[in-house]
């Protein structure tokens, strides 16, 4: 008679649920990835005008082009950004559109310089805007999401009062729209990553948060894979012990 202890049998069913749970977890999100990725790839188009519609309104990654003019006196930098393993901030820059809208502009990565009292500076693009203030200019990206912290955490939102550009650590569109004062009360509720192509920018790699689905279809290969190699030493331990034991089959 096939008669494993209780306590065996308990521990490799709680860890077989355990593991298959796990793998479908990990199946979840590389299904997750892989539809981002293929939106990614439709919206790599021709970039089209977003005139009077909202950002919401069109699909993640759809490229568009927007024309109005610069806000450099009041950045963002998005702290805890990583470039090829180096820390860094991304540059958050407001763009108001001739109705008054605004759209919060990427335009990308910069090296921390090792000193929290040492922020980058970020307005030297501008140089030639300063003057005059109210030139309009047209800009082209793609429409993502302000990226979240997810299991992470370390959020921050910027402050309200102090000297710009601000810190802000995985803000919301609301906390935005608070620190810009009156220039936030139109704010888009999503944000422009600008082409690698326009001038005004820094580092720009765009790619949908995190690394590829590969990454998530293989853990969850290996969380599957460790459920069936679980169950089969449960079953040859045992098998083995109850020839040990000359236990007989029939």
């Amino acid at each position: 008679m096939f008669a494993p202890s209780w306590l065996m049998t308990g521990l490799t069913v709680l860890l077989c649920v355990l593991f298959f749970s796990l793998g479908r977890w990990q199946w979840g999100r590389y299904e997750t990835k892989r539809e981002l990725w293929a939106q990614f790839e439709r919206g790599g188009g021709e970039p089209i005008a977003l005139g009077s519609r909202g950002t919401v309104e069109l699909a993640r990654y759809a490229r568009v082009r927007l024309e109005g003019r610069w806000l450099p006196a009041r950045q963002f930098l998005l702290d805890n950004r990583t470039h090829e393993g180096r820390a860094g901030f991304e540059v958050l820059t407001p763009f108001e559109l001739p109705d008054g809208r605004v759209v919060i502009v990427d335009r990308g990565w910069v090296p921390f310089s090792g000193y929290r009292d040492r922020l980058p500076v970020v307005d030297r693009e501008f140089a030639d805007l300063l003057a005059d203030d109210g030139a309009l200019t047209t800009v082209t990206g793609r429409i993502d999401e302000l990226p979240s912290a997810g299991l992470a955490g370390g959020r921050a939102a910027p402050a309200l009062q102090g000297d710009w550009p601000r810190l802000t650590a995985y803000p919301t569109p609301a906390e935005l729209a608070a620190a810009l004062g009156a220039q936030g009360r139109r704010l888009e509720r999503r944000v422009l990553l600008l082409d690698a192509t326009e001038p005004r920018g820094y580092v720009r790699e765009w790619k949908p948060g995190g690394r590829g689905p590969e990454q998530n279809w293989s853990y969850a290969i290996q969380w599957w894979s460790f459920a069936v190699v679980l169950l089969g030493l449960y079953l040859g331990l045992n098998l083995k012990k109850r020839a040990a034991l000359g236990i007989d089959s029939r």
